[in-house]
C-alpha cells in the first residue's frame, strides 16, 4: 500500500465513528475529477454476480458495493450510473474510458496493479465449496488434484485454480480440471448439479450462499489468502480520480456509513480495512 493510501486510512481511523447512514449531514463534499466519462455522473463498472457484494434481487443491484458507490457519488455531489458487465470486461472497460471506476470486489493482485491503480477498502479471506456431503471427498485446497474446479472467468478464483492445477501437475499429484463460467452463480451451480467438485468463493461469499442454500452446499478445508484486500480500481495514472476516492472512503468511514455497510451485509471485523483495530 502507498503512503499516500496509509495516511488516508490513518486518517479515517483517528475520527470519530457514529452510527447509521448519516453522512451527508457531517461530512466535507468531495471535489469530483473533471473528466468524468458522463458529467454529473459517477460511472462505474460491476459484474452483479458476486453476493454479498453485488448482485440483483427483483431486478435491481443490491450489495455492499452498490451501496458503497452510491455513498462514494453522493460525496462527490453526483448521481451513479452502473454498467453491469462481465468480469472479464471491466478492465478493459476501464481502459477504453467506458467507465470512471470498477466498484466490483476486485481482488487486488500484482497481474491487476500492473493494469490499474486501487484505492483498498476490504480485507477477504476465500473458501473451498462443495455440495452437501461432500460427495467427492475434497479434503481442502491443499488436496484439490484430481478433483474438477468451477471458478468464475476471469476472476481470482481462476487465477488460484490454474496455479492449483500448475502446482498438481509439476508434483505428479494428478490434474485439476478448471472449469470456467460467467459468474460466481453458474460455477455453483455446476457443483449443485454434480459437473464439478467444488468451487472457490469469497469467505463472505460463502457465508452468504450457505445462509440461502444451507441445505445444497457446504465449506470443507481451511480458509486461503485471508490476507486479499478488496479495492476500488481506477485508471493507471488517475491521480485526480483515486484522490477523490480515497477521500470519500475517509468521510465514509468517519460518519460510520461503512462500519454500518459491514453489519448490514454481515461481514466480520477482520474485514474492516478501513476502521482501526480494537
Amino acid at each position: 500500500m502507498t503512503p499516500s493510501i496509509l495516511r488516508t486510512l490513518a486518517l479515517a481511523a483517528a475520527l470519530p465513528l457514529s452510527a447509521g447512514f448519516a453522512a451527508a449531514a457531517c461530512a466535507a463534499d468531495v471535489t469530483p475529477p473533471d473528466s468524468l466519462v458522463n458529467d454529473g455522473q459517477l460511472t462505474y463498472g460491476v459484474a452483479a454476480t458476486f453476493a454479498p457484494f453485488e448482485y440483483q434481487q427483483d431486478g435491481k443491484l443490491v450489495g455492499f458495493d452498490i451501496e458503497l458507490g452510491q455513498l462514494i457519488a453522493d460525496r462527490m455531489g453526483l448521481e451513479v450510473n452502473p454498467f453491469n458487465v462481465d468480469f472479464k470486461g471491466l478492465i478493459p472497460a476501464l481502459q477504453g474510458k467506458r467507465i470512471d471506476i470498477i466498484n466490483s470486489a476486485m481482488y487486488i493482485n500484482d497481474e491487476r496493479a500492473e493494469r490499474v491503480d486501487f484505492v483498498p477498502y476490504l480485507w477477504v479471506g476465500n473458501e473451498v465449496i462443495v455440495r452437501k456431503g461432500n460427495p467427492a471427498d475434497v479434503a481442502g485446497r491443499g488436496e484439490i488434484c484430481d478433483h474438477t474446479v468451477a471458478v468464475t472467468l476471469g476472476g481470482i478464483s481462476e487465477t488460484q485454480a490454474r496455479g492449483d492445477a500448475e502446482r498438481c501437475e509439476s508434483s505428479g499429484e494428478g490434474e485439476v480440471n478448471v472449469m470456467t463460467f460467467p459468474s460466481a452463480q453458474v460455477a455453483a451451480m455446476a457443483v449443485r448439479r454434480g459437473r464439478a467438485d467444488a468451487f472457490y468463493d469469497s469467505t463472505p461469499g460463502a457465508a452468504h450462499l450457505l445462509k440461502t442454500l444451507p441445505n445444497v452446499y457446504e465449506i470443507v478445508g481451511d480458509t486461503f489468502e485471508a490476507n486479499t484486500q478488496l479495492g476500488i480500481a481506477v485508471r493507471k495514472g488517475d491521480d485526480a480520480m483515486k484522490t477523490a476516492i480515497q477521500e470519500a472512503l475517509v468521510q465514509i468511514a468517519a460518519s460510520g456509513d461503512y462500519e454500518a455497510l459491514l453489519e448490514k451485509y454481515k461481514l466480520p471485523h477482520s474485514a474492516a480495512l478501513l476502521l482501526k483495530d480494537d
